[in-house]
């Protein structure tokens, strides 16, 4: 399996080390990236081959792996197109539809994929869809390119992963969202910064890491932690009040609802 990857940015960053810590060798990798730090960095970390020449990349590649802003796919898969010959066309561009480059590369063999940051520390989340073309063992290159920095869920219907978006790909600034604000809040109840990152970011890790190896629901483990009349039932009551639950689901469904709308725009001819 060789694998390019067009753009060298941090999700790229990931792939390529998750690739080589599943045992995946540095010479089957290639890096097409404009900017020379960024391929000495490539090459420095990792040791793979790190080019600014689309056709050098791409020669000999079993996987393409786009990898770029959704703003730049088009170019980059227009310029692509007559350098395929039935690679597997991997795409982590947010909002841009599998229909949208299929057209711009002329090959149906496509994958959309939406990860999330926590890639880079080989605990992500990412959601697939392939198009009908997609072979059985296309399918399963695309898992293990991904499931190398996480967890996957394959989607039947592309629509879905405008909501993966949504509460995966852009969950992780509502996380750090909310440490933010329980760090605020520390500091306000009369800790200094170091405390306060120290008490919420152990809080929330122990939390999730709870909530990950129980078998229960998430609402029990929260009972479970309200006593009556206590100190959690006072917070929670404040957040109900304040109708924290809801306002954070709007959040969602408005990045959603901009995800659908990136497809719209930048899938138009």
């Amino acid at each position: 399996m060789n694998v390019c990857f067009i753009g060298g940015g941090n999700m790229a960053t990931a792939l390529i080390g998750g690739l080589l810590g599943k045992g995946l060798a540095a010479g089957q990798i290639s890096v097409v990236e404009i900017n020379e730090e960024n391929r000495a960095r490539l090459q420095r970390d990792f040791a793979v081959r790190a080019v600014d020449n689309l056709a050098e990349g791409a020669a000999g590649s079993d996987i393409i792996v786009f990898a770029v802003k959704p703003q730049q796919l088009r170019d980059a898969a227009q310029q692509a197109a007559p350098l395929l010959n039935g690679q597997l066309l991997i795409s982590i561009a947010a909002g841009i539809r599998a229909v949208d480059l299929a057209r711009w590369s002329g090959s149906q063999a496509v994958v959309r994929v939406m990860p999330n940051t926590p890639a880079l520390i080989r605990s992500g989340m990412s959601g697939l869809y392939a198009l009908p073309e997609v072979s059985v063992a296309q399918r399963e290159q695309a898992q293990n390119v991904l499931a190398a920095v996480g967890e996957t869920l394959w989607l039947q219907d592309e629509t879905m992963l405008d909501a993966v978006t949504a509460i995966s790909g852009s969950g992780p600034a509502y996380v750090f969202y909310f440490i933010e604000a329980l760090q605020q809040a520390a500091h306000e109840l009369g800790f200094n910064a170091a405390e306060a990152r120290r008490l919420s970011l152990a809080t929330f890790v122990g939390a999730s890491k709870l909530a990950a190896t129980s078998e229960e629901d998430v609402s029990v483990l929260r009972a479970r932690v309200t006593s009556k009349n206590g100190t959690t039932e006072r917070a929670l009551l404040s957040m109900a009040a304040h109708r924290v639950a809801e306002h954070i689901a709007q959040a969602a469904h408005a990045a959603a609802d901009r995800a659908k709308e990136m497809g719209d725009e930048l899938g138009r001819d």
